[in-house]
């Protein structure tokens, strides 16, 4: 029998979002993505609360979402688990030339896609907050397989 909880025995592919308002820009990891209308394509994010990409979102209501290929699960670690209000994201992968620009918004070069999209309604969502979303123009970038919930739990890099 699994050890896993319900919610996390589907094999999540993980993305990460690309924000910014003015001068400010952000990276994070977000898997709380699900498409829900064809047409017109609409997407619900879920963005964490006390987040600099949810201030960003906020003020903004436009943001890339970006499907990250299995290669890129070390990225996780600053993407994920450290803060934009005390890290320079941007400027640590632009050290390591891991951004080119797209719409405006800084993303990952190495992605598989990326997605604009545009708020078009949020909702309170306990420790998150939903973003329904229009898709505005996407981009398929390479071929290859998108990193899952699954892969991030073998390199020990999220909880079951």
């Amino acid at each position: 029998m699994t050890r896993k909880r319900p919610w996390n025995r589907v094999n999540l592919p993980v993305y990460s979002i690309s924000s910014c308002s003015g001068e400010e820009r952000n990276l994070n990891i977000i898997t709380y993505v699900t498409g829900i209308s064809m047409e017109p394509k609409q997407f619900v994010c879920g963005i964490y609360h006390h987040t600099k990409t949810l201030e960003l979102v906020n003020r903004r209501g436009e943001f890339v979402l970006q499907l990250l290929p299995a290669s890129q699960y070390r990225l996780v670690s600053l993407l994920g688990k450290q803060s934009g209000y005390s890290v320079n994201k941007i400027e640590r992968l632009q050290k390591r030339s891991l951004l080119v620009e797209w719409k405006g918004f800084y993303v990952l070069k190495d992605a598989l896609a990326w997605l604009h999209l545009s708020v078009s309604n949020s909702f309170e969502a306990g420790d998150h907050k939903g973003f329904l979303c229009d898709l505005v123009q996407w981009k398929n970038q390479q071929d290859g397989e998108p990193l899952t919930l699954d892969m991030l739990r073998d390199k020990g890099l999220v909880r079951m």
